[in-house]
């Protein structure tokens, strides 16, 4: 090395061997330093004296070169190695037109040759996307195109995509470009899902913001059912036939069918023609057992079209020889006429008829007597009731259906008795019977039928049962003359007002009415959950009112201006408007709503003469004004003024939940002898909402599949799905685009009592394959899941029956007098007396309160005229489905223990416990 800028210079001895210019077996290349590492650039030549780097034009120095020398065992070369190490420093403090970059130069005793350029860069990856994937929503079928650009980077970021945090794989309908766009030219449902576009390079690993890509379905008509029958007997009529919008169904928001899913048709059907009879023929020849003959025919006119046939003989006999005839070697005349011997047997079996009737009418004058010396009885009480002395008791009924019940010279048959324990569904009582009846009360009006039984001493009130005269007694249009009934049978009282409030109904689906007057009663819609009962007392006396309660579903729209709120339960009116009570009446509602955490404001709201619903209070706050108990099923609300109220809920976090009821039905497909229909529901759990699907049901022939099961639905935004599971490929298929199915969470959360319902149409291979198993999976994103087994025969028609409850249906809508509650009157007056006024001991009203768990907004009752008779309403309709006096009668025995400083004092004495 010389001096001069640091330049080397070699000097080469040459040998007298020939040689060849050096060859490179490894040359350098290009390199990224990922964060502070450094990186190795090496290089390999044969033959070689030396190798040197050179990196942007200057030699790197020699102490920075490591290399190593060997020969080639097969040429007898040498061959020589060198690497050195480029560090990030070095790369940063370059600042050249172009990227650093090296390359080797080797010497032999030919020459130099120099190898390629190797580029070093520092690598990276930028965090942001400069461009992210959109969600979309596309028919199926339809196109889907997701654009992804990836963030800057070195080396350049390859680009994959996952769905639903899985790898996407192509399946031959998935193509992704050069761009990295991801394109689907035909969107099958399963494609719908969350999509992220990830780039990576030696450097790090980005992920793009999640797409969510929405395969909607719309909607499309089924077939048209037959022309159902003519809606009359006789003459001009309307018959009519429809389509469901289930081939397919909606899905994912797809658009719902266009066009009317009902056809009506005029239909004319021939009058039934009732035969009549013709003239009598000519008597005919008197025959040898002096008998002649005539007849006649039932051809004027001839029975048509299912007319009746004529009544009567069409052949009648006569003797023809005035008695001189013999029969059986006898004269006529010394026959004995047969009538004298039916008149015989007449006066005998009269006689006998006679003697029974009487025995029977002596027992139960018997009965009758020695029940009225009893201490039992719908008014009974005995001096224990302060102190847990209940016994059981009976309210009489009647007889089972029987025409002769309403023939007024027959006294109904009181001495048959049964224990009623549910007041939601009344057992049989005279109400059905005369309700059965109703075309024999037609001509009455409001006729009011009375318990004529013999009054027992000491019962102060009988039993009444009220008897609409008319099937249109309420409502008769959005304004009836509302009416208030004397006593007295037949006559109307005076007008008492004339109501100001119309109120629009939307939507009504159940009723019920009765008339009721001083004595009070009960009130049901049936099977809905819905109640009314009308204190004793609160109807002034010699007054009748006839009371009503409509249930009808409102748009959850029309809530509030809030969005937050939603319908808990269905929306119930009651009325007359200008109902006139002494004391407040004790409504139940049921609701769907899950109480059992504190994740609901939860309020009682009444509708305005505008539409417009107002807030009457919150369950959890104090009022003076209303009162509501909430259950976990239901709430009891003391209301004082007529009208339409509803519960409403607005959530206080996403754990918030409401009950669904899950139901799963099937039919045969009418169009085609091979398919099969299931038809999953999901409604509010609340009775009335279950009820309209099972009637629904029932007029189509469907049949319930599995036990109905309930699930939470919690607010959390996140949508139903619905699917279909472990169907029998070899025996069953399923139409296409329909194992899933999804309710967005709007339409879930905001149902408002309105059945959801999606269908699966399934078809056999062959009529060999009767039975169908399969699972249907109803599961909310990130929240509960219930699973509906079925197993059933598709060939059976004999359960097509599906019932509305697991008890029987429910038709009686009434029930007045003491028989409606579980109190005694008499035991509700003297516990009235006894604690609405406060006395030494402690004994008020309060503690009554507290010892039956309604101590809560005690102000309630404070203003009430009294407070110990509304108290125990609470507790009617709060015990109203147990029947059970217990916890009444344990209530009051802790009552009776509780002691006055006096008795404190002359403790281990007997007190005597005189009646309250």
């Amino acid at each position: 090395k010389r001096g001069g800028r640091g330049k080397l210079v070699f000097r080469l001895f040459f040998c007298g061997c020939s040689g060849t210019l050096p060859h490179f077996l490894e040359e350098p290349v290009d390199a990224y330093i990922v964060k502070s590492n450094p990186i190795k650039l090496r290089c390999q030549a044969r033959p070689a004296l030396q190798i040197f780097f050179k990196c942007n034009g200057e030699w790197v120095h020699q102490s920075q070169h490591m290399s190593q020398e060997h020969t080639d065992m097969g040429t007898g070369l040498k061959i020589r190695e060198v690497m050195i190490n480029v560090s990030r420093q070095q790369v940063e403090d370059f600042h050249g037109p172009e990227d650093y970059w090296c390359l080797c130069v080797a010497w032999s005793h030919l020459g130099t040759s120099k190898s390629r350029k190797a580029t070093v860069r520092i690598a990276y990856l930028r965090k942001n996307f400069e461009q992210d994937p959109q969600g979309t929503e596309v028919p199926l079928n339809g196109m889907i195109v997701l654009h992804c650009r990836p963030p800057e980077g070195v080396p350049v970021a390859e680009v994959e995509w996952l769905k639903n945090e899985e790898p996407l794989s192509s399946e031959g309908v998935v193509e992704t470009r050069g761009d990295h766009n991801l394109i689907i030219s035909e969107a099958r449902l399963s494609d719908s899902g969350n999509y992220t576009c990830v780039a990576n390079n030696i450097v790090a690993k980005r992920r793009s913001a999640t797409a969510t890509v929405v395969v909607y379905v719309n909607g499309g008509w089924s077939s048209w059912t037959d022309w159902s029958p003519c809606n009359v007997r006789c003459g001009r009529g309307v018959q009519k036939r429809s389509r469901t919008c289930t081939n397919p169904a909606p899905l994912n928001g797809g658009a719902f069918c266009e066009g009317m899913s009902v056809q009506k048709s005029t239909c004319n059907t021939l009058c039934p023609v009732d035969g009549g009879w013709g003239e009598w023929s000519e008597w005919s020849v008197c025959s040898s057992d002096c008998e002649r003959q005539r007849s006649r025919e039932c051809t004027a006119p001839e029975p048509k079209h299912g007319g009746r046939l004529c009544d009567g003989v069409a052949v009648a006999t006569d003797n023809c020889t005035g008695g001189l005839c013999t029969q059986n070697r006898k004269l006529i005349h010394d026959v004995k006429p047969q009538g004298v011997e039916n008149s015989s047997d007449v006066a005998l079996y009269s006689g006998l008829a006679a003697g029974v009737v009487t025995v029977v009418l002596l027992i139960i004058a018997v009965t009758l007597y020695r029940r009225s010396q009893s201490e039992y009885g719908v008014d009974v009480i005995d001096s224990s009731a302060l102190t847990g002395g209940f016994q059981s008791f009976s309210f009489k009924t009647s007889r089972q259906a029987n025409p002769l019940l309403i023939n007024s010279s027959m006294q109904p048959d009181l001495t048959v008795s049964r224990t009623y324990t549910s007041p939601m569904c009344f057992q049989d009582s005279i109400d059905k019977e005369l309700m059965a009846e109703r075309s024999l009360l037609d001509p009455l009006p409001d006729l009011k039928v009375k318990d004529l039984s013999i009054a027992s001493p000491g019962v102060a009130e009988r039993a009444e049962y009220h008897v609409m005269s008319h099937p249109q007694t309420f409502p008769r249009g959005l304004a009836p003359d509302y009416r208030a009934v004397g006593t007295t049978l037949g006559r109307r009282g005076k007008n008492l007002f004339t109501p100001q409030v119309s109120l629009t109904p939307s939507r009504p689906l159940h009723k019920a009415t009765a008339v009721f007057g001083h004595a009070g009663g009960r009130l049901v819609v049936p099977n809905t959950g819905i109640s009314l009962l009308v204190p004793h007392g609160g109807i002034a006396e010699d007054t009748t009112w006839e009371m009503y309660m409509i249930i009808n579903q409102e748009d959850s729209s029309t809530v509030s201006e809030e969005e937050a709120e939603i319908f808990l339960s269905p929306a119930v009116t009651y009325g007359p408007p200008g109902l006139d009570l002494s004391c407040p009446i004790a409504m139940t509602i049921a609701h769907c709503a899950e109480v059992a955490a504190d994740n609901w404001t939860i309020r009682l709201k009444r509708q305005t003469q505008d539409n417009k619903w107002e807030e009457v209070m919150s369950v959890d706050e104090e009022s003076t004004s209303c009162y509501c108990l909430l259950e976990a099923q239901r709430c009891h609300v003391l209301l004082e003024h007529p009208g339409r109220y509803t519960l409403v809920g607005e959530p206080l976090n996403q754990e918030a939940a409401k009950r669904l009821r899950l139901a799963v039905f099937g039919s045969p497909d009418t169009s085609n002898s091979l398919g099969f229909t299931l038809r999953v529901y999901c409604v509010d759990d609340t009775p009335d909402a279950f009820q309209e699907v099972a009637v629904g049901e029932r007029s189509r022939g469907g049949r319930l599949l599995e036990e109905p099961k309930m699930m939470l639905f919690r607010g959390n935004t996140f949508s139903l799905q619905v699917s279909i599971q472990d169907v029998p490929q070899l025996l069953w298929s399923i139409k296409p685009f329909t194992t899933c199915q999804e309710f967005s969470f709007s339409q879930v959360w905001a149902s408002n009592q309105r059945p959801l319902q999606c269908a699966f149409s399934l078809e056999r291979y062959s009529h060999s394959s009767s039975q169908l198993s399969c699972k249907i999976s109803i599961r909310q994103v990130k929240g509960e899941e219930q699973i509906l087994q079925v197993y059933t025969s598709v060939v059976e028609s004999e359960k097509g029956v599906v019932p509305f409850f697991t008890q029987s249906d429910c038709t009686i809508i009434s029930q007045t007098g003491s028989r409606a509650f579980k109190i005694p009157l008499s035991i509700r007056q003297r516990i009235s007396a006894t604690f609405d006024t406060a006395n030494a001991k402690g004994k008020d009203w309060q503690l009554l309160a507290q010892k039956l768990h309604i101590d809560r907004n005690l102000c309630y009752f404070a203003c009430q005229e009294s407070p110990s008779s509304v108290i125990l309403s609470l507790w009617e309709v709060q015990h109203q489905d147990s029947g059970d006096l217990d916890s009444l009668a344990s209530a009051l025995e802790e009552i009776s223990k509780v002691q006055s400083p006096r008795q404190t004092f002359e403790k281990g004495f007997k007190y005597s416990q005189t009646p309250l």
